[in-house]
């Protein structure tokens, strides 16, 4: 039945479009003479969003060809059902196949279906602020030369649903800029953004970052495989993990939130799921504060975890790290700097090397939980360095006191062991 009720309403869009219906929630722009493509599909340097469009060029879909756009109150509610997997949902959202050398601009809330292989595509949402929208990606393959998959330039928020069919985002060379907006990621969001669902994507960026969100972004389920040349998710205010598995290839961070105007924000959040990430940089790296309340993490990177205040209650945590495991450094004005662990299964392997496992520019509590070290410096901290509960373990040794490479102690025993950094 779903299947049939996409069907019919892809072939209702296509009649719609027929007639040209000027005002509507999404139109529709190829590439080609006064197009607001930008250099997709071309060399052109025309950027995306323009107005300078002809009536030929541009194609709107009307409003009332989805009961999703009838009024705020049911689209919301239709939207919902979808995210949590309801097929009736699905059938009340706007169908479209996705072709080469185009541009959806999406203007009014709502939930939009997007199924088939394309290149040069972008998905373009601009809705009022208060506005919300769901994008379904169910079987969807588009690779681009310079712009995003997906490019929010304004929303309340806007939430990527997975589902179906897998789907798979390229953007193949350097990113064309939008005005004064350094586009630079597969999917970039100028507001909220949340990816959801229960299918699988797969995002590759050859040259920049795979997702870039400018406010906060959310992941709530779904399986995704990022493969970047820089950071695989960033944003500027906020990240937060509650369910869904990512796995990360990228040649800087895996995970990066940093706001350059207000070091109080930054923060990452992961509350469940699984990350298996695996990076050049920095594994996990939050501005402000990176709290880890669950989940399972798998991690090889320069540094595993690296904020201003960190704090572990539970899940479980593998490092492999080739400068510090777990470091606490002075990026943020607005918290205490320090490393306070109070449970979960920690395990750190460090590289050989002036290497730490745990690093501290401030202070370091742990207080429960079991952290298991295998390293020639264990701790290093500027500050206040207290072992209160929990299990410790330093090269197949349980401990009962905290060394300190930083006062010449040991990483393989107590205060004062051997094994000191000079």
């Amino acid at each position: 039945m779903k299947r049939k009720q996409s069907h019919f309403y892809t072939c209702l869009l296509a009649g719609v479009l027929a007639l040209m219906m000027l005002a509507g929630c999404v139109s529709m722009k190829t590439a080609g003479s006064g197009s607001s493509v930008g250099s997709l599909g071309t060399n052109s340097t025309a950027e995306i969003g323009t107005t300078q469009t002809s009536a030929a060029a541009e194609q709107t879909v009307n409003a009332e060809t989805s009961a999703t756009t009838e009024d705020s109150s049911k689209a919301e509610a239709s939207t919902e059902a979808s995210a949590s997997g309801n097929s009736a949902a699905d059938s009340e959202a706007i169908a479209i196949a996705v072709e080469d050398n185009q541009t959806v601009e999406i203007t009014e809330a709502g939930t939009y279906s997007f199924t088939g292989t394309a290149e040069n595509y972008t998905i373009r949402v601009d809705v009022d602020k208060e506005e919300k929208v769901w994008i379904i990606l169910d079987g969807v393959t588009v690779t681009n030369e310079d712009v995003p998959v997906i490019y929010v330039v304004s929303a309340d928020k806007v939430h990527v649903v997975t589902t179906g069919a897998a789907s798979t985002l390229t953007v193949t060379g350097t990113f064309a800029a939008d005005g004064e907006t350094n586009l630079d990621a597969v999917i970039f969001a100028k507001d909220d953004l949340e990816l959801e669902g229960d299918g699988e994507l797969t995002i590759v960026s050859a040259t920049a970052n795979g997702i870039a969100c400018k406010n906060d972004l959310e992941f709530t389920g779904g399986t995704y495989s990022i493969e970047a040349a820089e950071d695989a998710v960033e944003a500027n205010d906020s990240i937060t993990v509650d369910d869904g598995a990512l796995t990360i290839v990228s040649g800087k961070d895996g995970i990066h939130c940093e706001n350059d105007e207000d070091d109080a924000l930054g923060s990452i959040e992961i509350n469940g799921g699984s990350l298996k990430i695996q990076v050049s940089d920095d594994g996990i790296q939050a501005q402000s504060t990176l709290t880890i309340n669950g989940g399972d993490l798998e991690i090889t990177a320069g540094e595993g975890l690296e904020a201003t205040s960190i704090e572990i209650n539970d899940g479980t945590i593998t490092i492999a790290a080739y400068d510090d495991g777990i470091n606490a450094s002075n990026k943020s004005t607005a918290y205490t700097t320090q490393i306070v662990i109070n449970g979960g299964e920690i395990s750190v392997t460090m590289a050989q090397g002036d290497t730490d496992a745990i690093d501290s520019n401030g202070n370091l509590y742990i207080n429960g939980g079991t952290v298991n070290i295998t390293a020639q410096f264990a701790f290093d901290y500027d500050g206040i360095g207290q072992l209160n509960g929990g299990t410790v373990i330093v090269n197949g040794s349980q401990i009962n006191q905290l060394s300190n490479s930083m006062m010449g102690g040991g990483g393989f025993g107590g205060q004062g062991g051997f094994g000191g950094r000079p």
